[in-house]
């Protein structure tokens, strides 16, 4: 099983994923597996395709032994993260295509970029080689190479990166990621950088005059501005100075539950009227103060996005699990603290949505839309046209 395109997917997957209690009917169980089947499904913040499940104890393991060596927390976390990816290149871990294909993803972000000008060529290598060396995935460069992958059953990756900081204050360097395949940029992450101020930060400036360049010149190449983590300032700055449609490609809804990580309905109005994009995270802590965190929480942050401006601006990023085992996530907790959050935010406790521990639940998703009562348009729209028609009118 999962050792390459079109591998069929075994009973005892449904077992085992995708199982969590709408009390749909049989009808609407078909329903849900045929539009699941069906749609172009697009995950705009793609931790995966794996879960803890799929690190053995040998590769938790040699990661703590790496760790003694080097004793850094950020490599330790993302030692984590690409493990599975660099085995999958050596053709020696089958789950990494396993996990994706049972999904019932068509795409996802391959995310580059790092804190530093010059430090994120080893990303976009990284990235590259699974294109060149996983013969079921592409990357996506056009709108036409995410149709060309569910036609032909195999998968496609478009780059992204959450950060500004690997282009210091260097318009150039916009074009030379163009070229690598860049496609989406968020302006920052969390903290204020050389274009815009971030959601976690002390003070929210906006879009630097820098960054009202930098966004121009995203523009005229054709790279989605992204907003997912940036302050509520930036946000409508960038709604009001990009010619193009903006995306929060991960973030959620503050008036269902207030979270530095969400968007006010006066933001999620205004990516809407740029004709953007709002992808909806599976991160419990962001989503609810509640315990546990079930994909209803999810679930109700896409239904209050979905009637204030529309379900046609929907859509998923998912941002969790982390592709990562538990001593990974513990790497994460103390990373976070880095990286512009704070205890209040949650971070140092991850846990993953009931409904959604693993990315083989995303059929939950659409199940759930389909108990919530969405026409079959509504949930291929949120399940990946919408994104798609973004990519189309900003990419080509």
């Amino acid at each position: 099983m999962g050792e390459g395109p079109g591998t069929l997917w075994v009973e005892v997957r449904a077992e085992m994923f995708a199982d969590f209690d709408f009390g749909l009917t049989d009808e609407q169980e078909e329903r849900a597996t045929r539009l699941h089947a069906e749609s172009i499904i697009i995950d705009t913040l793609f931790q995966g395709p794996c879960g803890y499940r799929s690190f053995t104890d040998e590769m938790v393991e040699q990661l703590k032994s790496e760790f003694e060596e080097h004793r850094q927390v950020d490599k330790g976390l993302w030692s984590a993260v690409q493990m599975p990816i660099r085995s999958a290149i050596k053709g020696e871990f089958p789950d990494f295509y396993t996990c994706w294909h049972d999904s019932g993803l068509t795409a996802g972000n391959r995310q580059t970029g790092v804190d530093a000008p010059g430090d994120d060529l080893a990303t976009y290598a990284l990235n590259q080689a699974q294109f060149d060396n996983l013969p079921w995935l592409i990357k996506a460069t056009r709108a036409e190479d995410f149709r060309r992958a569910k036609q032909d059953d195999i998968h496609a990756g478009f780059v992204s990166t959450q950060n500004t900081l690997q282009f210091g204050n260097d318009l150039s360097k916009l074009d030379e990621s163009w070229d690598f395949g860049m496609r989406m940029i968020q302006l920052t992450y969390n903290s204020v950088n050389f274009v815009a101020g971030g959601c976690t930060d002390r003070v929210d400036c906006g879009v630097t005059d820098f960054g009202k360049k930098f966004i121009a010149r995203m523009n005229e190449l054709g790279i989605i501005v992204d907003t997912g983590h940036c302050g509520k300032q930036t946000t409508l700055d960038a709604c009001e100075l990009s010619t193009a449609p903006v995306v929060a490609s991960h973030t959620s809804a503050e008036a269902v539950h207030k979270h530095d990580r969400a968007k006010s309905d006066e933001e999620l109005q205004a990516i809407a009227a740029t004709g953007g994009y709002i992808g909806v995270y599976a991160v419990g802590m962001f989503l609810t103060n509640e315990q546990p965190a079930t994909i209803e929480h999810m679930l109700d942050h896409i239904d209050h996005i979905a009637q204030l401006v529309g379900p046609e601006y929907v859509g998923i990023g998912s941002d969790w699990p982390m592709q990562a085992p538990e001593w990974g996530l513990q790497m994460l907790a103390r990373y976070a603290m880095e990286i512009g959050f704070r205890e209040e935010h949650g971070v140092t406790t991850p846990k993953n949505l009931i409904g959604f521990d693993d990315y083989r639940d995303f059929p939950n998703i659409t199940r759930g839309l389909v108990a919530r009562g969405y026409s079959d348009d509504d949930i291929r729209g949120i399940l990946g046209d919408n994104f798609l028609r973004v990519f189309e009118e900003v990419c080509g």
